[in-house]
């Protein structure tokens, strides 16, 4: 059996918090869950770039009797993604043993931590609007969106040849999606069955117009006269989260760290004592870049 030490019992300690900290930073992903998501668990640095690949495109050849095939000589697609963004959250807990004891307790240090990571993804991802230029802007400035709106997003996807096959995102803010809630033939059950039943009683939109539909506090709007939403229409393809390791704290410099990873994501968080505070210090970070994919999977959702 394995003498119980200082340096175990601190490492048990942050693994127990990554336990519980990444399941919650996921949990309050939009985008980070719609988005391709490209993370591998070796060691980087901020400024580092990621080179993701893009399939390429093929034809099909009609080959006639006897005749032969037709070699092609595809290129790779490649998108560089520059890892320019060292999130950090961090907290610290007066009696750490306290906080252990009660879960409850050591939830709320946690839970704040993880959504300001959380809500520095959405906003990143979001803020890729502006790059989308492949397909023309649907919508106006200040103007609710409406049926025909949506209808000419999902028209020029389909345009785009996003695959029928791949899933479809409308991500909004709150205001653009209670506009959608009020679109009669969708929010009443004569006209929309069980969905529009929902919308009226449980307040989801759901699926409309081959989108799933969420909200998000975190899409940009410009603008003061005519405030403009930039609410965006996408396939998961259209744009990459990547996510890379950070390294270890130096050996002997107090600091104790321990990785977390699930479902093509990861953080770090490092414990440390402090001792002007008498508290232990933990940090929640990680280290991404995002970026546009395919410009012509994503068109911009205006109003």
């Amino acid at each position: 059996m394995p003498t119980i030490t200082s340096a175990n019992l601190a490492n048990a300690i942050v693994k127990l918090v990554a336990a519980d900290a990444l399941p919650a930073l996921v949990g309050n992903l939009v985008m980070g869950n719609l988005v391709n998501r490209d993370y591998e668990p070796i060691l980087a640095h901020a400024g580092d770039t990621v080179n993701v690949p893009i399939p390429p495109v093929l034809v099909a050849n009609n080959i006639a009797e006897g005749g032969t095939v037709t070699p092609q000589n595809p290129n790779l697609g490649n998108a560089q993604i520059v890892l320019n963004t060292h999130a950090e959250s961090t907290f610290q807990i007066p009696d750490v043993t306290k906080a252990l004891a009660f879960p409850e307790l050591l939830k709320a240090y946690m839970q704040p931590a993880v959504v300001a990571i959380a809500e520095r993804v959405e906003s990143d991802l979001l803020n890729l609007y502006s790059q989308f230029t492949a397909n023309t802007a649907v919508g106006a400035a200040s103007t609710a969106v409406t049926e025909a709106t949506i209808d000419a997003a999902e028209t020029a996807l389909f345009a785009a040849k996003v695959p029928a096959s791949a899933p479809k995102y409308l991500v909004v803010d709150s205001n653009t999606y209670s506009q959608i809630r009020q679109i009669p033939r969708f929010s009443e059950y004569y006209s929309a069955g069980e969905a529009g039943l929902r919308a009226l009683v449980e307040g989801n939109v759901g699926k409309m117009k081959d989108f799933f539909i969420f909200r998000s506090q975190f899409v940009p709007t410009t603008g003061v006269a005519t405030p403009n939403t930039h609410n965006l229409a996408f396939s998961k393809d259209a744009m990459g989260l990547v996510v890379r390791r950070l390294p270890q704290p130096l050996p002997g410099t107090g600091a104790v760290a321990e990785y977390a990873e699930m479902g093509n994501f990861g953080i770090r968080v490092v414990m440390s004592y402090q001792p002007n505070t008498l508290s232990q210090q933990f940090t929640v970070d990680v280290l991404y870049g995002c970026g546009v994919l395919r410009n012509n999977f994503g068109v911009q959702v205006n109003s």
